[in-house]
């Protein structure tokens, strides 16, 4: 998986100018190059017909990296944060506060709820850091009809980044295919199984 841009949101305070900030960002964008398909191929080559490939397969290698590395995934960062908040794809505790990620497998309307609520979390002190991975558009016109992607967001970034920040960091981390090809298979859809059932009840 390739990271064609990354948007620095928001970079305040001590934090953001610190190693231990450069060392889990440049730790967060290995995990992402990480991804790949087909699994085990060392690069992520997508079949390129239009709305075809699911997304929740693609970070498969992102969190199992970050696991490896210690973070908790898909929680609400056992009571490091008010539970009220929802969960996060992974999270850690730093030395200036927690570190959250989300890797966005919903709509359009998702991303902007996750950039709310992760702008909402660095100016009012709650994280220290938030990381938003999203495809670009090359990308996206191949996974699954209006998933969140970059294109979308950015009209609003002028929005995020005007909103106080004291300290905290927040970026929006771009992604994209390594390569396309008609000779792999398609990415699932987190659907198919449930169609699959459907067929069957109706028999």
């Amino acid at each position: 998986m390739r990271i064609v841009h990354v948007e620095t949101v928001l970079s305040c305070g001590s934090y953001a100018a610190s190693t231990h900030w450069a060392e889990t960002r440049a730790a967060i964008h290995e995990a992402v190059k990480k991804c790949d398909w087909p699994p085990g191929s060392g690069k992520f080559t997508i079949n390129p017909v239009r709305k075809r490939n699911g997304v929740k397969p693609v970070k498969k290698e992102f969190v199992k990296e970050l696991k490896r590395l210690k973070w908790t995934l898909e929680g609400p960062a056992k009571n490091l944060l008010d539970q009220r908040l929802g969960d996060f794809d992974a999270v850690i505790l730093g030395p200036e506060g927690v570190i959250v990620t989300e890797w966005e497998t919903g709509n359009i309307s998702s991303s902007h709820r996750s950039m709310n609520k992760l702008t909402m979390l660095v100016t009012d002190g709650l994280i220290a850091a938030g990381v938003l991975v999203v495809p670009s558009r090359n990308l996206y016109l191949y996974l699954t009809d209006r998933i969140g992607n970059y294109r979308e967001l950015e009209p609003y970034l002028k929005l995020w980044k005007s909103v106080p920040c004291k300290v905290g960091v927040l970026e929006i981390v771009v992604i994209e295919q390594d390569s396309e090809s008609k000779d792999v298979r398609f990415i699932p859809k987190g659907t198919d199984g449930r169609s699959k059932r459907s067929k069957k009840i109706k028999r």
